[in-house]
């Protein structure tokens, strides 16, 4: 772990307060980085949505100079044949309204992450309560940010679990397909590669999924954003999901429905630079 102005702190050593708002409340950002050969990658699309989601919540953030020299002194030494999971981790502070807390920390990336890249992972649908467009529409509602606040994440997890399945999708009341809790939802629907519009729908813009369509063209395929339905999806040539530190996991089941494997799998991620483990 690491901290502005400390550096490396060593480990059992405290780093945030027990009255930290981003503890009571929820009320701070993170993102999480891939390292792969000892680099971030995506790192300035990563530092871009954190700073666009602080202005969202009106978080004040240290300067990118001061984020990026945390992040290096981190990850300086890591071994660059290890997958690394970089996270960066900004709350409001205490409670008193002292500075804003922020941290950085790195590990391995888990076994299952790297074991969904290969096998790919079973999906069930799992209603949200909201309409697709609702959220933008409310103006005061923050939308698109990659918050700490994450029980409504981890509730959908654990529903997972209890059903039996690796993930979730999440459908708004008037019938669409919004994204994954950790993860957006990408598929393909002849030669084009789709995902859901983050504008529009308040969703979480993912970075992974946003390269991989602006360089689908590399594999032939054209990309759009639209809004689809369950049944779209069981139509769908392919699904996957996308997220920083899986890279693209196919959806080999939805709601109980065994999926083929596709041929683009390992090629899309191959782009990516996430081979299959």
């Amino acid at each position: 772990m690491a901290v502005p102005g400390r550096g490396v702190v060593p480990a059992g050593e405290a780093v945030l307060r027990g009255d930290d708002r981003g503890v009571l409340h929820g009320d701070g950002l993170f993102e999480t980085l891939h390292l792969r050969g000892g680099e971030p990658w995506l790192r300035d699309a990563h530092l871009a949505r954190l700073r666009a989601g602080a202005t969202a919540l009106g978080l004040a953030l240290p300067s990118t100079d001061v984020l990026v020299e945390l992040l290096d002194t981190l990850r300086a030494g890591w071994p660059p044949e290890v997958e690394g999971a970089l996270r960066l981790v900004c709350t409001r502070g205490p409670e008193d309204g002292g500075p804003p807390t922020v941290y950085a920390t790195l590990g391995e990336v888990p076994a299952a992450a790297r074991r969904a890249r290969r096998d790919g992972v079973t999906v069930a649908t799992l209603p949200l309560g909201v309409a697709a467009r609702s959220r933008p529409e409310l103006g005061w509602l923050p939308v698109g940010v990659k918050s700490t606040s994450y029980a409504l994440s981890t509730a959908a997890r654990r529903w997972a679990e209890r059903a039996g399945v690796d993930d979730v999708l999440w459908v708004s009341t008037d019938g669409y397909v919004l994204e994954a809790p950790t993860a957006n939802v990408v598929w393909l629907s002849g030669g084009t590669l789709c995902t859901v519009p983050a504008a529009t729908t308040g969703i979480l813009p993912g970075v992974t999924a946003a390269w991989l369509l602006a360089n689908a063209d590399e594999l032939g395929l054209t990309m759009d954003e639209r809004l689809p339905t369950p049944a779209d999806l069981h139509e769908a040539d392919a699904i996957w999901l996308t997220s920083s530190l899986r890279g693209l996991a196919e959806v080999v089941s939805l709601n109980g429905l065994p999926r083929p494997r596709s041929p683009l799998t390992t090629p899309l991620q191959t782009l990516l630079g996430f081979p299959p483990r």
